[in-house]
Formats: C-alpha cells, sequence, structure tokens
C-alpha cells in the first residue's frame, strides 16, 4: 500500500538523485498526471490516499523516464502555452513560455492573415488564430509529423487552419498581414552546452548549424514578397542575436524595426514593418 505522501516522496527523491532539476514541481506535475488531475487538485487530496497498483507502476514508468532526463512534455503528451494545452511529441519542440513574447507583439495589432514558417506543434499560429477567430491562417512546416502535430492540436482547440508541408516559403503562393516564425536558431557551438531535455527534441528545428543566422536570411530575403502593404515580420530569436537580425532586417527594406524582451529582460523578438513599395 503506498500513500500519495509516500509516493511524493519516494519520487523527489529519485529525481533529486538523477540530478534533475525542479524535482519537487516535476513531482507534483507527473503525480497530477498519473492521477488524472489537475495540479491545484492535487494540493486539496490527503496526504494519507492510498495510490492504487495501476497508479503506482504508471508513476514508476514516469519518474524512470524523467531521472533519465526525458522532457516533461514527452511523459504527458502535453504543454500549456498561453493559457491553452497543446499535444507535444517528440516530432516537435516543446512550447515554450518565452516564445508568449511574439504572442504579445502579434496580437498588439490588428491582422487578418498570418503565415506560421515552421508551426511544429502550430502553438503560435493556433494561438493567434484562437485569439483572432475572424482570421485566416496557414502553419508551413518541412516535417510531415510535426504537421500531423499542429493539425491534431487545431482539432482540440477547434480552430480552423490550414497546413503545407515544404521548406520555407516554397508551399506559399499567397500574401498576409503578418509572418511569424520562432526558427531554428541555435549555432553549432552552442549545442554541445544544452540539456539533455532539449537535445531530445528535434534538431532540425533547433540548429541550422554555422551561427545560427541561415533561417534569418533566407526569411527576411523572402518575405517582403508575401507581405500585404505595410505587413509586418516577427521572429523569435535567441538572446545574443537581435543586432545580427536588426541588420537582416533592415538590408531587406523593412521599416519600424525592434527588438523586443521577454518576461525575463532577455531578447527574444524582432519584428519590422514592410513599405507598401516593396510590396507593389
Amino acid at each position: 500500500m503506498t500513500t500519495l505522501l509516500e509516493a511524493r516522496r519516494g519520487a523527489v527523491a529519485r529525481l533529486r538523485a538523477a540530478d534533475v532539476p525542479d524535482a519537487v514541481q516535476d513531482t507534483a506535475v507527473l503525480l497530477g498526471f498519473v492521477l488524472g488531475v489537475q495540479r491545484a487538485d492535487l494540493a486539496v487530496l490527503s496526504a494519507q490516499t492510498v495510490l492504487t497498483v495501476a497508479q503506482v507502476e504508471a508513476l514508476d514508468r514516469a519518474v524512470t523516464a524523467r531521472a533519465a532526463r526525458k522532457p516533461m512534455s514527452h511523459i504527458t503528451g502535453q504543454r500549456l502555452f498561453w493559457g491553452r494545452s497543446f499535444a507535444v511529441t517528440p516530432d516537435v519542440l516543446d512550447p515554450r513560455p518565452e516564445t508568449e513574447a511574439l504572442i504579445e507583439a502579434a496580437l498588439a495589432e490588428p491582422f487578418a492573415s498570418v503565415l506560421d514558417l515552421g508551426t511544429g506543434s502550430g502553438c503560435i499560429l493556433l494561438t493567434l488564430l484562437a485569439e483572432r477567430r475572424a482570421a485566416r491562417g496557414v502553419g508551413v512546416d518541412l516535417s510531415d509529423a510535426a504537421l500531423g502535430v499542429a493539425r491534431r492540436n487545431a482539432a482540440d482547440l477547434g480552430v480552423q487552419a490550414e497546413f503545407a508541408q515544404g521548406s520555407w516559403f516554397d508551399p506559399v503562393h499567397d500574401q498576409f498581414d503578418l509572418i511569424v516564425s520562432n526558427p531554428p536558431y541555435i549555432t553549432a557551438d552552442e549545442m554541445a552546452d544544452l540539456s539533455p531535455e532539449v537535445l531530445a527534441e528535434p534538431h532540425l528545428a533547433l540548429t541550422p548549424g554555422g551561427d545560427g543566422l541561415a533561417a534569418y536570411r533566407l526569411i527576411c530575403a523572402q518575405a517582403p514578397r508575401f507581405l500585404t502593404s505595410a505587413g509586418r515580420l516577427l521572429v523569435e530569436i535567441g538572446a545574443v542575436q537581435g543586432p545580427a537580425v536588426v541588420a537582416l532586417f533592415t538590408a531587406a527594406g523593412f521599416a519600424d524595426v525592434q527588438i523586443l524582451p521577454d518576461l525575463e529582460g532577455r531578447d527574444r523578438v524582432v519584428s519590422g514593418r514592410i513599405s507598401a513599395v516593396q510590396t507593389a
């Protein structure tokens, strides 16, 4: 017989022994996942609540996976982003809180159409469309498996979106008021310093190799053809890439180019607006 208190203590001890960061928080999430309750509801349960054999076994599997540094989202199969739950698999990047800075910037102005390049789980595109129900949106990704996850999330959220497989602008034929992207931007040298959890994510979505700027060069050069008059381009960046990406925006003819911070105060988004002359 295993009580909730015993299960919690045992899980925390195992995760700490494996040097897993935030062992207490991760244990709470895993317990909620195994018991089928929200984390807030977990606190209401008695410490002497007895877990079933199936629950104990499920928790053991989950803790074993986390001790091996499997990402939490790959264990639970979901991740919260902008207040909504998104399905996550090893085929897509884990939606991260810092990406919400891009959402905030995109929603600061109206748009009737949006293109998301490298859509992955669809968390950016689907969040924007959920917040702007009248807008139409297209998500592009090179990975068919990633698009499958995005389509599942669209269905789960009840959001209408179009998806196309291909490299960046290759399958795109329309113009949009807004283009957004969280492209791979980690440099080749930085890959070795990433945590085991991040390295478990698809490398194609993490790094383009080299200096990490390849995707920005392509997006900035081609975006003007796919933007409506005064349309906007917003991209997520690494914390030290702001000046280099701003230079690419400026060279491509974007105006009102800005670097925007995330909640931690780090450079996170570069935004710019195309001129009517370039879209004529």
